[in-house]
C-alpha cells in the first residue's frame, strides 16, 4: 500500500484529530516524496556563514543610566498603553518528568509553570493599569489540560490558547510509521509553527487592529524570560522587526546561534552550520526568546524549510519533519540582544528535567521575588 492509500485509510479518530489541529497534506506529500527520492536531507544552510561581525550582538544601556530610563519609560508606556502581549510556548510534554503537560509541573513549592507565568502577568498589569495578554500556544497533547486548569480564566483575548498543528512520522522509506499497535504516530512539527497558528487563531489580526505592536515569545519552561520594559523599550527604539536574546555559552551549551548568512543576521541551530564552520567560534546562543514587531509578524509570508529529523519510536527509526521559530530571522531584520544568564538578572532559567529543575529552583524564586512575581 503507498503512501496515498494509507492517508486515505487512516482511522477515523486519527483522520478527525489531524483534520482539527490543521494537517497540511500535500504539504506533508510533498516533503514524504522528497524523502523516497533520497533528496538530500542533511538540513544544511545554503549560502556563506560567518561569524557575527563587531556590533551584532549589543548589550542593554547599563542599568541606572539616563539611556536605561530611557527604555524602561518607553517600555513601560507601550505596556500602559496595551501595546504589548506576551506568547508563551506550550506545546510540549515533559518526557523527562513523567511524560506530563509541562506547564502543570510544579516549577516552585506548590506553584506550576503556568501559575508562574500567569503570576507574571498579573504583576505586570498591577505595575502599568493595563491587562497584559497571555497567549499560550499549545498543541494535540496539551491543550485540552492546559484549557482546563485556565477555566474562568481562559477568556480567549486576554488570556487565550491557540494550537499548533499535528503531522505524521514516516518510516526512512517514506511510508506511514505505525507504531506496535498498529497505529499512525503523531506528533507537533516544531515551535516554528507559531507564525501560521498565530494568524489561524485570529489573535494576532485583532491585536494589530486595536494599535498592538509588540509580541514576546518565550518557552513555558524558561521563568527568568519575563516580559521586562526596559527590553521592550529597546526592542522599540532600534525599530529592527526582531529582538532575539542570546546569552553566553558555558561549558557544553549548545543551540541555535548568531551569525551571518550572505551577510543577514539569523539564527542557525548547529545541525544547519556547513561542515567547516566551527560554532565554537560564537560564544553565544539562542534562548528562545524573542520580541516581534506585530505587524511585521502578521504579514510575514515565509516558505518554511522543514527540517528531516530522525527519531527513535519504541526503539524503531521514524522521520518527522519540523520546522522552528529562529527562521523567521532569514527574513525579518534581527538585533541580538545579550542578557544576563546568572543571579537574579538571570533571562535563562531552562528547567528540562527534575535534576535541572531542582537545582535551578532557588534562582526561580529568587528572580521572581526580585521582579514582584512572589
Amino acid at each position: 500500500m503507498d503512501l496515498q492509500d494509507q492517508l486515505d485509510r487512516l482511522p477515523e479518530d486519527v483522520a478527525d484529530e489531524l483534520s482539527r489541529y490543521h494537517f497540511d497534506r500535500p504539504r506533508f506529500e510533498r516533503l514524504a516524496a522528497r524523502l523516497r527520492a533520497s533528496e538530500p536531507t542533511d538540513n544544511r544552510v545554503r549560502g556563506a556563514v560567518t561569524a557575527p561581525t563587531a556590533g551584532d550582538v549589543r548589550f542593554l544601556p547599563e542599568a541606572g543610566s539616563p539611556d536605561y530610563a530611557r527604555c524602561e519609560a518607553r517600555g513601560l508606556e507601550a505596556l500602559a498603553r496595551g501595546e504589548v502581549a506576551l506568547i508563551v510556548l506550550a506545546g510540549g510534554m515533559a518526557t523527562r518528568m513523567g511524560g506530563v503537560v509541562k506547564g502543570l509541573v510544579e516549577a516552585l513549592p506548590g506553584r506550576t509553570f503556568l501559575d508562574q507565568r500567569l503570576a507574571e502577568v498579573d504583576a505586570m498589569t498591577r505595575r502599568t493599569g493595563r491587562p497584559l495578554p497571555l497567549w499560550l500556544m499549545t498543541s494535540s497533547a496539551t491543550d485540552a489540560d492546559l484549557r482546563r486548569t485556565l477555566g474562568a480564566r481562559l477568556d480567549g483575548e486576554r488570556v487565550a490558547t491557540f494550537p499548533q498543528q499535528l503531522s505524521l512520522r514516516l518510516r526512512p522509506d517514506g511510508k506511514l510509521f505505525l507504531d506496535a499497535r498498529g497505529r499512525p504516530s503523531l506528533h507537533a512539527p516544531g515551535h516554528g509553527d507559531l507564525v501560521d497558528a498565530l494568524r489561524e487563531s485570529g489573535l494576532l489580526r485583532r491585536f494589530v487592529a486595536q494599535g498592538g505592536r509588540v509580541v514576546m515569545v518565550t518557552n513555558i519552561d524558561n521563568l527568568g524570560a519575563t516580559v521586562d520594559a526596559a527590553i521592550v523599550g529597546f526592542h522599540l527604539e532600534h525599530g529592527s522587526p526582531v529582538t532575539c536574546e542570546v546569552v553566553d555559552k558555558v561549558g557544553s551549551d549548545r543551540g541555535g546561534i548568531p551569525v551571518r548568512v550572505d551577510g543577514r543576521r539569523v539564527i542557525l541551530e548547529e545541525f544547519r552550520l556547513p561542515a567547516g564552520f566551527d560554532p565554537a567560534e560564537v560564544r553565544v546562543f539562542n534562548t528562545n526568546t524573542f520580541l516581534f514587531d506585530a505587524r511585521a509578524l502578521a504579514a510575514l509570508d515565509l516558505e518554511w524549510t522543514f527540517f528531516f529529523v530522525t527519531k527513535d519510536v519504541e526503539g524503531i527509526p521514524a522521520v518527522q519533519f519540523e520546522r522552528l521559530i529562529g527562521e523567521v530571522t532569514s527574513q525579518l531584520d534581527t538585533v541580538f540582544l545579550h542578557v544576563p544568564r546568572h543571579g537574579v538578572e538571570s533571562r535563562f532559567l531552562p528547567a528540562k528535567d527534575p535534576n535541572e529543575l531542582a537545582a535551578r529552583q532557588s534562582e526561580i524564586a529568587a528572580v521572581a521575588h526580585a521582579r514582584g512575581i512572589l
